[in-house]
C-alpha cells in the first residue's frame, strides 16, 4: 500500500523548528519573570528583532475567577468593543472567566500604548502565558490577527502557551482553521497536567478545590526562586477527588468524540514530558492524547506537572530531536516515527498512543499530494470554462446584440444554454470543494497565496459571476431575497476577492497578456482595448439595483427619498463612467440592446423630463450622461 504522509509529520517538522530556535525559551523566561514581576498584568521584550508579550499566569488573587467555566459569545457578555475579532463568526464562544481578564487587560493604557507600539514597528511578535497567561495570550493573538486583515503585508504574530486552559468551542475553533491561523499557535501540555483538561468538566462541584489549588499555584509562581511546594493546601483526599472527577470528563469525551464537548483545542498541541516531545494538530487526536497521557497520571502529579514547564522547554533540544530524525531516516517508514513519538510521550497505554497518533494523520492525501490532484482537477473542469468563454464570444457576436450577461438572463431552452447552465453548476461545486479543503486544513497552508490558484480562481469569478447574477435576477430570487449583493452573493466570491486582494506576492508573476490582470484606477498601465471580461464580477448586480431606483425616482413623492435615490443614481453613473473610460469592461456591457446600454437610456430621458428636480438636487441635471 502507498504510504501516506500525515499532520504528524507536519507537526514534527513544527516541534524540530522549535527545538531549533530560541522562540520557546525565550517565551517561557518571560513567563517566568511575568509570574514573578507582573500579577495579573504582563511584560515585554525584544530579543533579536522580534517582540515577546508574556501575560503572567497570576492573574486572580482569590483563585478562580467566578465567570469561569461558562461560554459566552465573543462579544456578549462584557462590553468589548463591536468589530475587535472581524474575521471570526456570530456563533463563536468563549470561557466567560478567560475572557473577563483579556479585556481587563486590554483596555489597560499600559497594554493600549504596547500594542500601538508594535503596529507601528511591523515587526514579528509572540504572544505567550504560562497557566491562565495562557489564555489571554491566545486571545490577545486572534484579536491583533483580526486587526492585521486589513493590512497589505502584515507582521507575524506567534503564540505559544505553557499548560493553558482551552478558551473555546468548536466555533472558535473551525473559524481559526478557515482564517489559516492554526499555524499561529502553539500549546505545550505536560503529560499529566490537570489545567488543559480542567474545562472538560463542569467547575461548580470541585469550586472549594480550584480555589484553594490556584491559590497555592499563583503562590509558588509569584515566588522569586519559584519555589515547588503545590498543593499545600489540597490534602490527598482532595487531590484525588479533583483528578479522578476531571479525568472521568477527559475520558467520556475522548471516547464520544463531537458530542457534548463545549471545549474544542485548535492549533498545534506539543505534548512534552522529560523525554522529549510530540506535536499533533488534528483536533480529535489531541483530545484522545490529552485523555492517555493524563490517564497515565497520579492525583499528585496532575497538581505538580503544571509547575514543570521549565524544565520541559530545556528538554526539547537538539539532542533529542536529532536522534529522532536519524532513527527515523534509518527505517524510513511512517511506523518508526509514531513509534519514536508514542516512546517519547510514553503514557502507560503505548498501543492506544500509537494508534492516537496515526489517526492524527490526514484522511486521504498529504496536503501537497491534494493540492496536486487539484490541479489535475482543474485541468479536468477547463472544458467547462471553455464552453463558457465560447458562449460567451457568440452572444458578443450575436445580431441581437444583448450581450452576454442579457442573453444568459433572457435565454431560452436551447441545448446550448442548458450545457451552459450545467457547467456554471460544475464550476461552482469544483471551488467550493476547494475552499471546503482549504478550511480543513487538508491544503498547503499558502495554497491560497499560490499564484496559479489565486489567477485562476479570479478568472472563474469573472467569467461565471456574471451569469450566477443573471440566473439570480431570473429566477427573481431578488424578490424573495433582497439583492444579490447583499442576500444572494455566494461566499466563494467573497472568499476569492480576499485572495485577489491580498495577491502582492505574486504581483509579479502577472503581466498585460494575462487576462485576469486587472488595472484598476490607480494603475499605470492604461488600457488601449476594452477588456476581455469586466473587471468588476459584480457589475451587473450593481445595474439592477440601479435600474430599480431609476423605476422608483419617477414615482416617489416624498423629497427627502428622491434625493437619496437621485444620489445612489449618480453614484453607480460615476462608477460605471471610469469602468468604461479606462476599457476595464466587456464589450458586451455596451451591446446595443444589452441592459446598461437601455439603463443609460432611460437615464438620459428621466433627466430630460424631470427638469423639476434641478431646484432640489442642484447640479443633478448638469451630469454628463456616459454615451
Amino acid at each position: 500500500m502507498e504510504a501516506e504522509a500525515s499532520s504528524f509529520e507536519t507537526s514534527e517538522m513544527l516541534a524540530r523548528f522549535l527545538g531549533s530556535t530560541p522562540l520557546l525559551p525565550e517565551s517561557w523566561n518571560l513567563c517566568g519573570r511575568s509570574n514573578v514581576m507582573a500579577p495579573q498584568s504582563f511584560l515585554t521584550d525584544e530579543v533579536g528583532g522580534v517582540t515577546y508579550v508574556a501575560f503572567s499566569g497570576v492573574q486572580s488573587v482569590d483563585g478562580l475567577d467566578p465567570f469561569c467555566g461558562n461560554l459566552v459569545p465573543l462579544a456578549g457578555v462584557f462590553p468589548v468593543d463591536a468589530g475587535m475579532f472581524p474575521a471570526l463568526e456570530d456563533t463563536v464562544m468563549v470561557d466567560a472567566g478567560l475572557l473577563h481578564l483579556f479585556w481587563t487587560i486590554f483596555h489597560t493604557p499600559v497594554f493600549q500604548n504596547q500594542m500601538f507600539e508594535i503596529k507601528k514597528k511591523q515587526k514579528p511578535v509572540v504572544f505567550t502565558g504560562h497557566s491562565i497567561g495562557g489564555a489571554i495570550a491566545a486571545l490577545s493573538s486572534l484579536w491583533l490577527l483580526s486587526y492585521l486583515q486589513s493590512i497589505s503585508s502584515p507582521p507575524t504574530v506567534i503564540c505559544f502557551t505553557f499548560g493553558s486552559p482551552m478558551i473555546g468551542n468548536e466555533p472558535l475553533s473551525r473559524a481559526i482553521q478557515r482564517q489559516r491561523w492554526g499555524g499561529n499557535f502553539c500549546h505545550l501540555v505536560s503529560k499529566f497536567d490537570i489545567l488543559p483538561r480542567l474545562l472538560f468538566a463542569p467547575l461548580a462541584p470541585i469550586t472549594t478545590h480550584l480555589h484553594n489549588l490556584l491559590k497555592s499555584w499563583h503562590l509558588t509562581m509569584n515566588s522569586p526562586f519559584f519555589f515547588q511546594d503545590p498543593g499545600n493546601q489540597l490534602g490527598d483526599h482532595e487531590k484525588s477527588e479533583l483528578f479522578h472527577f476531571v479525568l472521568g470528563y477527559v475520558e467520556a469525551t475522548a471516547r464520544s468524540p463531537g458530542t457534548n464537548l463545549s471545549f474544542v483545542p485548535f492549533g498545534n498541541f506539543m505534548f512534552c514530558s522529560s523525554d522529549g516531545a510530540v506535536c499533533v494538530d488534528d483536533a480529535t487526536a489531541i483530545v484522545r492524547m490529552l485523555y492517555l497521557t493524563f490517564a497515565s497520571g497520579s492525583p499528585s502529579s496532575c497538581i505538580d506537572d503544571h509547575l514543570e514547564y521549565e524544565s520541559y522547554v530545556g528538554k526539547i533540544s537538539l539532542q533529542f530531536l536529532n536522534r529522532t530524525e536519524e532513527e527515523i531516516c534509518e527505517s524510513n517508514t511512517y511506523e518508526a516515527g509514531v513509534t519514536l513519538a508514542s516512546q517519547s510521550i510514553s503514557s502507560g497505554h503505548d498501543q492506544m498512543a500509537k494508534d492516537c497518533l496515526k489517526m492524527a494523520r490526514r484522511i486521504g492525501r498529504t496536503p501537497n499530494l491534494n493540492s496536486a490532484n487539484l490541479a489535475i482537477g482543474l485541468s479536468k473542469i477547463t472544458p467547462f470554462r471553455a464552453q463558457i468563454e465560447w458562449y460567451k464570444e457568440s452572444c458578443d457576436q450575436s445580431d441581437d446584440q444583448l450581450g452576454y450577461y442579457d442573453s444568459f438572463k433572457l435565454r431560452g431552452a436551447s441545448k446550448r444554454d442548458f450545457k451552459v447552465f450545467m457547467n456554471r453548476i460544475k464550476l461552482g461545486e469544483f471551488w467550493n470543494s476547494v475552499i471546503d479543503m482549504l478550511e480543513k486544513n487538508q491544503l498547503p497552508h499558502d495554497f491560497h497565496k499560490r499564484a496559479k490558484w489565486v489567477n485562476a480562481s479570479q478568472f472563474y469569478k469573472l467569467l461565471v459571476e456574471p451569469l450566477d447574477i443573471a440566473e439570480y435576477y431570473r429566477s427573481g430570487e431578488h424578490r424573495k431575497k433582497g439583492h444579490y449583493m447583499k442576500q444572494g452573493r455566494p461566499r466563494r466570491y467573497k472568499i476569492f476577492d480576499k485572495w485577489w486582494r491580498e495577491r502582492e506576492a505574486f504581483r509579479e508573476n502577472d503581466n498585460d497578456n494575462n487576462s485576469v490582470s486587472i488595472s484598476g484606477s490607480g494603475s499605470n498601465n492604461r488600457r488601449s482595448k476594452f477588456a476581455s471580461l469586466t473587471q468588476d464580477s459584480c457589475f451587473w448586480a450593481k445595474l439592477e439595483e440601479a435600474r430599480e431606483w431609476v423605476e422608483k425616482v419617477s414615482s416617489e413623492s416624498d423629497p427627502r427619498h428622491v434625493v437619496a435615490l437621485w444620489a445612489s443614481i449618480e453614484k453607480f453613473e460615476q462608477y460605471a463612467r471610469g469602468l468604461v473610460d479606462r476599457k476595464e469592461v466587456s464589450i458586451d456591457v455596451l451591446a446595443k440592446n444589452s441592459s446598461y446600454t437601455i439603463w443609460v437610456e432611460e437615464l438620459r430621458v428621466l433627466k430630460l423630463h424631470s427638469q423639476h428636480f434641478s431646484t432640489q438636487i442642484p447640479g443633478i441635471l448638469d451630469r454628463k450622461v456616459v454615451p
